[in-house]
């Protein structure tokens, strides 16, 4: 029996795909930019002068609130329902969980390590990036309508 979508329905489907990629695209292109990153043999030698005004784990945070905030942005859009906390908290365990794999990304690359103590700083990271998402009006997250 062969379906079929009206226009509407088609139209609507394709607007909300569009809308889904607006607010997920980013969340996977910083993930994309945080796996390069780890990839680096040397990062020291990339940025060295971030290396040395500010701490490795210092680095790790800043880099994880980014994805955390990210993170929650996209929770708040997609679970309208949804509380604040719980999409903070969404975002929070998704950056931290990726923040695992990055680790263990690590241990594949030559002259780097994975440690829990920067697992410990993407995660606090993390929950820094996700509170300022959800405290931050909608407007300021630039989040796509759900109105067709």
């Amino acid at each position: 029996m062969k379906h079929d979508l009206s226009q509407m329905e088609l139209s609507g489907w394709k607007i909300e795909w569009w809308r889904g990629l607006a607010v997920w695209g980013p969340v996977a292109a910083y993930a994309g930019l945080i796996f390069w990153l780890s990839a680096q043999t040397h990062p020291e030698e990339q940025v060295p002068s971030l290396f040395d005004l500010f701490g490795d784990k210092i680095l790790h945070a800043v880099e994880y609130a980014g994805l955390g905030a990210l993170c929650c942005r996209g929770f708040r859009w997609a679970l309208p329902g949804a509380s604040l906390s719980r999409a903070l908290l969404l975002g929070l365990v998704a950056a931290s969980l990726y923040g695992i794999t990055d680790e263990a990304h690590q241990l594949f690359v030559p002259f780097r390590e994975a440690g829990w103590q920067d697992w410990l700083a993407d995660t606090g990271g993390a929950a820094v990036g996700s509170a300022v998402a959800a405290w931050l009006p909608v407007p300021y997250l630039f989040l796509p309508s759900r109105d067709q």
